[in-house]
């Protein structure tokens, strides 16, 4: 699971360790975060493997592939959970500058592919699945910024070609989540627009709720461990 030392990497991670899965926790920079993460699947009964990694570099994708198959021989799933954005320039374009959107698409899109291309065989070899985690932001042209837009449009597309391109040997779905009651939001968007943006979800939503992390997560595992005959889905 990349990206899973808070938030719904997080989440993620300690749902499947509570499901029998051993797991591979993934941080670019929450190390303290990631270990807590670590101990709580241990806690579950999980075997763990904590690697720093930042998915847009393919050195690194390759590193934690090879890390899985070291400790377990194999890759039965990967979670393309890690993810970035800038909170500024959905309205304001002149505060972005090429290597920002650069930055954003090479994390968010970019290394979603790079972390498939690097377990690809293991997960064929498997029968395995993916799930990206995508976002509302690439299906509505709605978001954070522009640069986290285009790149999870491209998360969206990415996911329906691999689909085809993977199959019949692994499943590959992605979750779209809307607002997402996480510390993410919060260091973006600061405790009073925080709570604005919940307040509008909760306003605007048929169920009255934002998703939590845990609500995510629980998507997100139902790809993995059931759905066996779902694939190129966007959630």
């Amino acid at each position: 699971v990349t990206g899973s030392g808070t938030g719904v990497g997080a989440a993620t991670a300690l749902l499947l360790a509570q499901r029998g899965w051993d797991v591979l926790i993934n941080y670019s920079r929450s190390e303290a975060e990631a270990m807590q993460s670590e101990a709580a699947c241990r806690a579950a009964g999980a075997d763990t493997l904590v690697v720093k990694g930042d998915v847009s570099q393919d050195a690194d994708c390759r590193a934690m592939a090879k890390a899985a198959v070291d400790r377990w021989g194999r890759i039965d799933a990967l979670v393309n959970n890690a993810g970035i954005t800038s909170f500024a320039g959905a309205a304001n374009w002149e505060v972005l500058d090429a290597q920002t959107f650069q930055h954003i698409f090479g994390v968010n899109a970019v290394g979603s592919f790079q972390m498939v291309r690097a377990c690809a065989a293991h997960l064929r070899a498997a029968q395995g699945c993916i799930v990206n985690v995508s976002s509302v932001a690439g299906s509505l042209g709605i978001g954070s910024s522009v640069p986290y837009i285009a790149s999870k449009g491209a998360v969206n597309s990415l996911t329906l070609y691999l689909a085809r391109a993977l199959a019949p040997d692994v499943r590959v779905n992605a979750v779209c989540p809307g607002m997402i009651t996480s510390r993410w939001f919060v260091d973006g968007l600061g405790q009073e627009g925080f709570e604005k943006v919940k307040a509008l979800t909760e306003e605007n939503t048929p169920l009255r709720r934002a998703s939590t992390p845990e609500d995510v997560a629980e998507a997100i595992v139902w790809l993995v461990d059931g759905a066996r005959t779902v694939t190129g889905e966007l959630l």
